[in-house]
């Protein structure tokens, strides 16, 4: 009879297990599993009935070293996006446990420790290509730097966008009269009522500021009758609009230009303007020439609408390391007091201000879930890496509008006529 030889004794899943008991072993959330890369299994909650909820399954031997050489937010949002680890089950899920592994867990005296046990973990000699990081030249928020911002983020391919947007390739924030609303059915909703607190009559002219994929200057035109121009610096935003425009029929009042708003003629004039999801490209030391531009552009009488995600006051950055290389490059939020100031000071009077928070995070729900429904596709379009840093931002932005720390407004301000708003003394034509 021969002898069975004993299994060996991964001595790196060993360490690696030790590391986890000390940096998860208190963290209080359930149903947490980390699969290591020899098959065995750490859970912080003993036996757990049915799937867990949540799963790190680490790739390799030195997928800890990856993920927390250094501690940071973005060493660990990296270490998923090239692959280091996956994500399984409930993504969102994952978020929390991020926030509380680099801001929690680990003390000056704990990082001094751990890090000697990271150290004997094997290192993977492998040398990580950061082929997606944004890399822009030039000074911040100039146009030509802009442009390179807006190209990263918006130009990965149009069709990668349809296959998780609503029909209308608007993305932005939805407007929901029940959670589980079907997206197309929430977004149209959202459309109407931006050409409602315009107070869009027919024969009017609408500017739309960073227009995107033209979802509303095409649903203004043909539902409210205006003659539309939106601006995009994207081309193929820009290309894909004006191919929607001319299946519509509605070339002759509806167009986009590819033109950064700061180059608009100071003597073109229109009665009403709307800026949606373009004033966090901005950057807080241009808000007072962007509201300025806008005032210069609007005629005496009309309203301009924008439409904006901003921070709460008490946090001193709201977008991380991680989304200016991955996501926003450039992007800055500020508090809605800062942007109303700036907006006031540029002549402009502040007629209403509406938190529609709730609302982004059912959309940025929903468009995480369409896109992992379409995950083969998206990989195929882009690369892996591409999908991961959406999945990854997608699922943070749900939870971060969730705990608050995240707000979207609305903001109407209207440019007197001699002293005459023009604006009814209610708002109940918003809502009929």
């Amino acid at each position: 009879m021969i002898a069975e030889a004993p299994r060996r004794i991964d001595k790196t899943a060993v360490k690696s297990r030790q590391f986890l008991e000390r940096v998860l072993g208190r963290y209080d959330r359930q149903n947490l599993t980390v699969r290591l890369w020899d098959g065995t299994i750490w859970r912080n909650t003993g036996d757990c009935e049915g799937l867990p909820r949540l799963t790190l399954a680490l790739k390799h031997p030195a997928a800890l070293r990856r993920m927390f050489l250094p501690p940071t937010e973005r060493r660990l949002a990296e270490a998923y996006i090239y692959g280091d680890f996956d994500i399984e089950g409930e993504i969102e899920e994952a978020i929390p446990l991020g926030h509380y592994l680099v801001d929690t867990a680990l003390s000056a005296g704990d990082i001094a420790r751990l890090g000697w046990r990271l150290l004997a973990i094997p290192a993977d000699g492998r040398p990580r290509r950061y082929g997606r990081a944004a890399r822009l030249s030039g000074s911040r928020h100039t146009i030509d730097r802009d442009r390179q911002a807006i190209a990263y983020h918006y130009n990965v391919s149009n069709r990668f966008y349809e296959l998780w947007l609503d029909r209308q390739m608007i993305y932005s924030c939805a407007y929901f009269s029940a959670p589980d609303e079907d997206l197309d059915r929430a977004q149209v909703r959202k459309l109407h009522y931006l050409c409602k607190k315009l107070r869009l009559t027919p024969g009017e002219t609408l500017l739309d500021i960073g227009c995107g994929w033209g979802a509303l200057i095409m649903h203004a035109a043909q539902h409210y009758g205006v003659n539309a121009l939106g601006v995009t610096i994207s081309e193929p935003q820009a290309e894909w609009a004006t191919r929607r425009i001319e299946e519509r029929g509605l070339q002759g009042v509806c167009r986009v230009e590819v033109r950064d708003y700061r180059e608009l003629p100071p003597a073109e004039r229109f009665d009403k303007i709307v800026s949606v999801g373009m004033c966090e490209h901005v950057g807080e030391a241009l808000l007072p020439m962007y509201f300025a531009k806008a005032y210069d552009l609007l005629r005496p009488g009309g309203v301009f609408l924008n439409h904006a995600i901003a921070q709460r006051a008490n946090e001193p950055t709201a977008i991380g390391q991680f989304a200016h290389r991955y996501v926003f490059p450039d992007g800055q939020l500020v508090p809605i007091g800062t942007a109303v100031q700036a907006a006031e000071r540029s002549g402009f009077h502040v007629r209403d201000v509406e938190s529609l928070r709730e609302h982004y995070e059912l959309t940025f729900r929903q468009w995480r879930r369409r896109l992992e429904a379409h995950a083969r596709e998206a990989v195929a379009e882009t690369d892996e890496v591409t999908y991961r840093v959406w999945r990854l931002s997608l699922a943070s932005l749900a939870y971060w509008f969730q705990q608050g720390r995240f707000d979207l407004y609305q903001t109407l301000l209207s440019k007197p006529d001699k002293g005459l708003s023009g604006l009814p003394l209610t708002r109940a034509d918003w809502y009929t």
